[in-house]
């Protein structure tokens, strides 16, 4: 591609001279603005724009102006903005940070327990800094792998991150780049992988200055312009893409990604921007001798999207599998409005626990058309599946960002989480559900813009109002009270039922470290076994049976062989024989002979 990999931040010479250079293929000059001093730039006919530099450095500020343009824009390669999106940027120098995890030698996915966290409200601080100091919390309960919610560059102190504008730069209030090089090593000396969140399907709405160098987006999707991946300029756009994802992974020693809603991200070309990406990231860890993960967010179900490229397929590591949040939601809260209908059927919490989409070539009535394509189960292993209770889209798009915990019964969450935990699947937990916190976790942003936050507010409510929401009960996203709500407490885990639910998660990851058949990911191996109104299930894990009952009455459960030991039960359960008593609510681990 022409200019891949090229200029992507400013660099130095030999001799101390600084090169800054930037893909601005419409303008007909362009000029580069250093602590204040503005100098010319030369282009190279392919839109490449470059200007040597004497005496600038780390530390020092610049800005491009593009044509007769006087309005100062940041990079769009940023990687420090200490003044914000709309100021200059900073020059970083990624070598002068002191790492101490060489080490480290990656974790791979399959057996892991991920674990999704937002740094803003993770800790009532809200930083990088704040975090490391809670990290031995996901120590202490299991997990392998962090994955933190965007952190790349947006207006204002406060926000889920993915209104980001500028794709490299570290959210300064969260303590910029070496605040984020900080917590990967922090996780990295305690054995925890690091997975970034990144968002290429749209810019947010403030500090959005990427189309004003080039033809970055084209065409519109769900949340606006399209970024531009197959018309007249779009080999620099992929460059973009594949060059932001390198530096994340080298440059801040980052275990992997999540990709934001990949089905938003238009490729007609032969070789889609997803093959390429897992292409080039395959051999940049074999470069760096660390396993690298990809994963997608994906609406599509499917296959297509975890099948390896050498069968055809995009090679993505893994997908968030909402069939499986979809199932296990409607079974545990018995809501079926909107896209949980279809799963609020008996059977489909066993169906979509056997064979990871539920929409597989199937009816969708909630989009009015059928969906989805099989799953292969004797070819794609489950650990490519991402399987969860909650996480942040389905409690924050709720109105008033309850998470499950409000309205279902301790016994039911410890059941959800047996079934998430013993599955053949990635499980995945987001922050607060281990010890079923009392907090919600809602929408909120803070953009400094009057007009822009009313207009949010305003938007919210009507989203909600077409969902059958009330518009008093959804709370301000611009108030701080909001953000300051979602907040973990973490006084809570050490108290009554949520220091129980915490023993639970903690037992759970354990038992699939002892016994490797609980976490055995090989879908032609699984069985589950329901009864008519899928409320009692069976999962067969090798020798290991999860027997839970999901009803509000006591129930007994034969297995197919004698228990030789139970390994936990949790609301009340006994085993004699191959015969298992559930009280309501309630589940039983057990190996059998």
């Amino acid at each position: 591609m022409a200019g891949a990999g090229e200029g992507y931040e400013p660099a130095v010479d030999a001799t101390g001279v600084w090169e800054f250079s930037v893909w601005a293929p419409a303008a007909e000059r362009a000029r580069v603005l250093v602590d204040g001093a503005e100098h010319p730039m030369a282009g190279d006919g392919r839109g490449w724009w470059r200007a040597r530099v004497p005496g600038a450095g780390t530390g020092t500020d610049y800005a491009f102006l593009l044509g007769d343009d006087d309005t100062p824009l940041p990079d769009p390669r940023a990687v420090w903005q200490p003044g914000g999106v709309h100021g200059p940027t900073r020059v970083y120098d990624h070598g002068a940070f002191a790492w101490t995890d060489t080490a480290w030698t990656g974790r791979a996915l399959p057996g892991g327990v991920v674990y999704e966290l937002h740094v803003g409200t993770f800790t009532p601080e809200g930083t990088f800094d704040a975090a490391v100091g809670r990290l031995d919390h996901l120590t202490a309960l299991g997990v392998d792998f962090v994955e933190v919610m965007p952190v790349n560059a947006f207006d204002g102190r406060h926000g889920w991150g993915y209104d980001g504008v500028l794709w490299g730069a570290v959210h300064e209030p969260y303590g910029g780049p070496d605040g984020l090089k900080r917590f990967v090593d922090a996780c990295h000396a305690r054995g925890i992988a690091v997975l970034l969140d990144v968002v290429y399907n749209h810019l947010g709405p403030s500090g959005a200055y990427l189309p004003r160098f080039g033809p970055y987006f084209s065409g519109e999707n769900a949340w606006g312009p399209s970024l531009n991946l197959d018309g007249p300029g779009s080999d620099e756009v992929r460059a973009y893409v594949v060059a932001n994802a390198l530096g994340w992974l080298r440059d801040f020693h980052l275990d992997g990604l999540r990709l934001d809603a990949v089905h938003a991200l238009r490729d007609t070309r032969a070789t889609h921007i997803l093959t390429e990406l897992s292409a080039e990231v395959d051999a940049l860890a074999a470069g760096l001798r660390r396993p690298l993960t990809l994963i997608a967010e994906s609406d599509r179900n499917d296959p297509a999207t975890v099948t390896a490229r050498e069968a055809g397929g995009n090679g993505m590591d893994a997908q968030w599998c909402d069939d499986l949040h979809h199932a296990l939601h409607a079974a545990l809260t018995g809501e079926e409005q909107g896209y949980y209908r279809d799963f609020a059927v008996p059977g489909a919490l066993a169906g979509t626990l056997g064979r990871a989409f539920w929409h597989a070539g199937t009816w969708s009535s909630f989009r009015g058309r059928s969906h989805g394509a099989p799953v292969d189960t004797a070819r794609l292993p489950g650990h490519r599946f991402l399987a969860c209770l909650q996480n942040h889209d389905q409690v924050g798009n709720r109105a008033a960002g309850d998470r499950m915990a409000a309205t279902v019964s301790p016994g039911l969450l410890g059941c959800g989480a047996a079934l998430v935990l013993c599955s053949p699947y990635t499980p995945m937990l987001f922050m607060g559900e281990e010890w079923a916190a009392g907090t919600p976790w809602r929408f909120f942003a803070s953009f400094p813009d009057p007009d822009l936050a009313d207009g949010v507010r305003r938007g919210r409510r009507r989203e909600f109002a077409a969902h059958g929401w009330v518009g008093a009960e959804v709370p301000d996203p611009m108030d701080p009270a909001t953000r300051d709500a979602s907040v973990l407490r973490w006084d809570e885990p050490e108290r009554g039922e949520h220091a129980r639910m915490l023993e639970l998660y903690r037992a759970l990851i354990a038992l699939r470290r002892a016994h490797p058949a609980i976490a055995d990911p090989r879908l032609d191996r699984f069985t589950v076994r329901s009864d008519p109104d899928g409320r009692l299930l069976v999962l067969h894990r090798g020798p290991v049976r999860l027997v839970c009952n999901l009803r509000t009455g006591p129930v007994v459960a034969e297995l197919d062989r004698p228990v030789a030991e139970t390994l936990l039960t949790w609301g009340g359960a006994e085993a004699d024989g191959a015969v298992v008593k559930l009280a309501a609510e309630s589940f039983a681990l057990v190996r059998t002979g």
